[in-house]
């Protein structure tokens, strides 16, 4: 069945931080006067391993795809899955706003109301995935609202000359890239170019 994961092992160590956090920590280790940085309690090697955000409009890709699902107004009950992107040896961000429909009013730099959610949505710019209990949904429907491209050659502007590879929970997936199923909590790295260690888990908030 082409939405069982057939894992491979990896071989590192786990992970369930954020390289959006550990890079930040880094620019916070600058300070001086003798005060403690905010990567001296950082394993070394995840700090070896953290990719900055690449610079250019091609590492922030826009949100120019559909709804996934029915748009209802309210966001109702939701489950998360954490989506990483790697492009060239950097971040790419998925964006706030997939699966949203105007208008939309931010709070702090989050969604906080829009005109209607679809299945799967995004709030803010992290990765959270927020998905609707009972949806079937697949890596490539978060694309196709998305509005970006996804095959085994190709994500978002991203063309390698070698496959594109997909990590679910730290193991690499041996499917399509867009057959990962979107279950809950599941930690997905996808990467086009140079191996970046994946990430084997994410911390959740409460209630996702």
């Amino acid at each position: 069945m082409g939405s069982r994961l057939r894992p491979q092992p990896v071989r590192m160590r786990r992970c369930v931080c954020l390289v959006a956090l550990v890079t930040t920590s880094i620019l916070s280790g600058c300070g001086s006067g003798g005060q403690p940085r905010l990567s001296d309690g950082i394993p070394r090697r995840l700090l070896l391993e953290a990719r900055p955000i690449g610079r250019g409009a091609r590492f922030r890709p826009p949100v120019t795809g559909s709804v996934v699902g029915p748009c209802r107004r309210g966001r109702g009950p939701r489950f998360g899955v954490h989506v990483e992107v790697f492009g060239a040896n950097r971040v790419v961000i998925v964006p706030a706003g997939i699966g949203v429909r105007p208008p939309i009013r931010l709070s702090a730099g989050r969604i906080s109301s829009a005109g209607c959610f679809g299945s799967l949505v995004t709030l803010e710019p992290t990765g959270v995935v927020l998905v609707r209990p009972g949806s079937r949904l697949f890596l490539s429907d978060l694309f196709r609202s998305w509005g970006q491209p996804l095959s085994r050659c190709r994500v978002a502007s991203f063309v390698p000359g070698g496959p594109i590879v997909v990590f679910v929970d730290g193991r690499r997936w041996s499917g399509a890239p867009g057959s990962v199923p979107m279950s809950r909590h599941a930690e997905i790295v996808v990467e086009a170019g140079p191996f970046v260690p994946p990430h084997s888990s994410y911390a959740f908030p409460p209630g996702s």
